[in-house]
């Protein structure tokens, strides 16, 4: 790892610079911009019957929405105080009271006409509840009733039909690790988290590459580093904070980059509300977009190597760093055969983007001394995930940009503490500390006292579908037991999911609130947890952010729900309802007992045992891992891996689609207007050359279709790559194919080629014939199209 440690916060510049401001005009009057000043009124309105708990909360407690780590208002980054509305829209899960009678015991078709946004509306789960198989409504259940019945359904099935989810709903490494230890003491290996549907690739194509899980770098490598690039990310929407490092990078004189098919508006220029000179004229952030096609990545990396090689060819030295690479990577000779025999063409058909542009790139960053890579779903979220991350590893190595300031890999997380899930071994291919595999195995065992069951686990996805196996199948799916989540609104084809979630015969809800995923039916019984936030968590709870600092956030002084129960624990009295003569191997006496264990079960978080107070903090691996070249590979190398370029059949007639993130939290949507680009939820962005090509007008009707699904919307013409589309999340997935896993690392496809007609030629060649037919003509099935 790292030998360098984080020197801590650094100041802004005080004089404001003019050459920044996206407009003279105060606060982007007239412009399509966030309303910071109005949403915080709003938060304030919507939290005033417990606003000095909520004021508690924002001082004293670490953010639970992203994984830039703000703790009260401070992080390690940036002097001054931080504070964004992601942030602020969140405060009301915890502030809010509990579901009123009325509501919590409704008919279940009452509840079925709320949309998640109106559920989560009506507050928190007070105490445990119970829907049998055939009732209207819920009912009212003690925990030991509840936990029993767990308990007895567990003891009756095999251990391999059994499994365990865990969202990032502010989660912390206590709960995390209490359930991959409870999974393994109950005999399954099947329990998943989070990153499993965004960042799996990442922590699979580092780990292969350079030996590394997570960023090998920290947010203030971003503040002046040549070239700050963001790949597939809009980390102003989905991380507003970032837009304040962004800010700095920009006065250091940084260059940003964004790669991505719609030019966002949130990375064009953005007001950040914490600057004041920024708040009042907005700053220009990204200097320059390359809106390459969905699923072009590789090939758009692949034509940056060749003209790498190009270069390479007329002057030695002049793109790759060879005293780099000499010593620390492998593979090279490989990689660069692999690259020059690449065709231009096709490197310019599947990138979308023209030879000049790719040769721009390529030779901004061969100039560049340092840069940083930031990437997120819009290179994950594909069949080949992992090698489009594997892809970018490769451009670093060639540079020579890893374990170095202002240089590095950053995988950004969008849920606070999610990078500690697998880290804590809440995970199906990982334990605390290491993999499930080798001596990692033995070591667990000796740590935890009791043996783990050998077989392979399965990741979430498939443990779904294995509901729907023969009764009498070893691993048909029986008891599902999730930790937040909400598998409808976030999963490819909501209706496959909810056959899925409905034909399990026990499904376990541990959460704070209800959502849509809830009220779906069961065999048996559909049980309902309340829990605990992390600011209620008795002796406080730690998270890992996105630079792998570790975060204390201590128990706040506040209004409770009388029942709800910390995560952790409800976990291990689990585990002493279903085996009572070995529960002693599970239990823990407080929070400060499970970060001891933490330490030992996982030597990076040796630490963790001494965080106790507000403002505790450690980095583990210092502020840079593969720190001077060297990486936890075997041989301390990193390793070039040549990737084939994928297959994107797109048949005449289509565009690819792809989703975004408007004013939302994860599936949490806060408003139905985007506030960045003024488009509705159910508005498709396309391209101004396609809509004129197909006669399309701004606020058209429209319908895009597949074989999977059908979505009619209105058409919202912006800056997007022709032949592309943007849909959002979650309402676009009904157009998305179920069953379709990135084979390496086990996340689902969230990319697909769609049919895009006007609503009124859909409707007039509306019977299935037509619909059958032109999919039939119009559609070659290829993977991830």
């Amino acid at each position: 790892m790292g030998r360098t440690k984080h020197t801590g916060p650094i100041k802004l510049p005080s004089k404001p610079d003019p050459k920044l401001w996206v407009s003279k005009m105060p606060f982007g009057l007239g412009r399509v911009k966030p309303r910071h000043i109005r949403e915080t009124m709003k938060v304030m309105a919507d939290n005033r019957d417990n606003l000095p708990y909520a004021l508690r909360i924002l001082t004293q407690g670490v953010c639970d929405g992203c994984a830039l780590g703000v703790s009260g208002l401070y992080d390690q980054t940036l002097a001054g105080p931080h504070l964004c509305t992601t942030r602020l829209n969140l405060l009301r899960l915890n502030t809010m009271p509990a579901i009123k009678p009325h509501m919590l015991h409704a008919d279940i078709e009452e509840l079925r006409r709320m949309d998640s946004t109106e559920l989560r509306k009506l507050g928190r789960l007070p105490y445990p509840l119970i829907r049998r198989k055939g009732e209207r409504a819920f009912s009212r259940i003690s925990w030991d009733e509840a936990l029993e019945t767990i308990a007895s359904k567990i003891k009756s099935i095999d251990p391999k039909q059994l499994a365990f989810y865990l969202t990032a709903r502010g989660i912390t490494n206590e709960s995390y690790y209490a359930a991959a230890k409870v999974a393994r003491f109950l005999g399954t290996n099947n329990i998943d988290n989070a990153s499993r549907i965004c960042h799996s690739p990442s922590k699979t194509a580092l780990k292969r590459s350079v030996g590394i899980g997570a960023s090998s770098c920290s947010y203030k490598d971003w503040i002046g580093t040549d070239v700050l690039v963001f790949w597939g990310s809009v980390a102003a929407n989905n991380q507003p904070v970032s837009t304040k490092y962004m800010y700095a990078a920009k006065r250091k004189g940084t260059k940003i980059i964004v790669i991505n098919p719609y030019r966002e508006p949130a990375m064009d220029g953005y007001w950040v509300p914490s600057i004041p000179e920024s708040a009042l004229f907005g700053t220009k952030l990204a200097d320059d977009f390359y809106q390459v096609n969905i699923g072009g990545d590789i090939a758009f990396m692949h034509g940056v190597m060749k003209h790498w090689f190009e270069m390479e060819q007329r002057e030695p030295g002049s793109a790759i760093d060879h005293d780099f690479v000499a010593a620390h990577a492998n593979g090279y000779e490989a990689l660069r055969e692999h690259a020059r025999k690449q065709d231009w063409a096709q490197l310019v058909s599947s990138s979308g983007l023209s030879r000049e542009r790719i040769a721009e790139f390529a030779e901004l960053l061969a100039r560049s001394k340092s840069a940083v890579f930031v990437w997120s779903m819009g290179l994950t979220q594909h069949r080949f995930g992992t090698d489009n991350i594997s892809q970018v590893a490769n451009l670093a190595l060639l540079r020579g940009f890893l374990g170095r300031e202002h240089c590095g890999l950053m995988p950004i997380r969008g849920h606070s503490g999610v990078q500690g899930s697998g880290e804590m071994g809440a995970d199906p291919f990982s334990l605390p500390g290491g993999e499930f595999k080798g001596e990692d195995i033995p070591r667990i065992e000796k740590t935890w006292g009791f043996a783990l069951p050998r077989w392979q686990g399965d990741i979430v996805g498939v443990s779904l579908e294995n509901a729907l196996l023969p009764d009498a199948h070893e691993r048909r799916l029986k008891l599902f037991y999730t930790s937040g989540g909400n598998f409808i609104e976030t999963m490819p084809d909501p209706d496959f999911v909810r056959r899925c979630l409905e034909a399990v015969d026990i499904r376990v809800h541990q959460d704070i609130l209800l959502n849509t995923s809830t009220l779906a039916d069961a065999r048996e019984a559909v049980i309902v947890l309340p829990a605990m936030t992390r600011y209620e968590q008795p002796g406080g709870g730690t998270s890992t952010s996105t630079e792998r600092m570790v975060y204390f956030s201590p128990e706040i002084d506040g209004p409770r729900m009388p029942e709800a129960r910390p995560e952790w624990r409800i976990y291990t009295e689990l585990a002493a309802k279903v085996d009572p003569e070995r529960a002693a191997l599970v239990q823990f006496k407080d929070a400060d007992a499970i970060r001891a264990e933490i330490a030992v079960a996982a030597p990076n978080y040796d630490g963790i045992q001494h965080l106790k107070r507000q403002g505790d903090v450690f980095q583990w691996g210092n502020a840079w891992l593969c720190e001077d070249g060297v990486c936890p590979t075997p041989d301390g190398r990193g390793n070039l891996i040549p990737v084939e370029l994928p297959e994107l059949r797109k048949p005449e007639g289509h565009f690819y689609a792809t989703t975004r993130r408007g004013k939302q939290f994860n599936s949490m949507v806060y408003g139905a207007v985007d506030p960045f680009n003024d488009a509705h939820r159910d508005d498709i962005i396309v391209s101004g050359k396609d809509a004129g090509d197909i006669g399309i007008q701004d606020g058209d009707a429209v319908v895009a279709y597949n074989r999977h699904g059908v979505f009619h919307g209105r058409a919202r013409i912006g800056d997007v790559a022709p032949g592309n589309l943007e849909l959002f999340w979650p309402e676009g997935n009904i157009l998305l194919a179920r069953g379709r896993y990135e084979p390496m690392a086990g996340i689902p496809e969230y990319n697909i080629a769609v049919v895009l007609e006007k609503a009124d030629t859909y409707h007039a060649f509306k019977d299935t014939r037509y619909v059958e037919k032109r999919i039939e003509e119009l559609e070659t099935e290829a993977p991830g199209s």
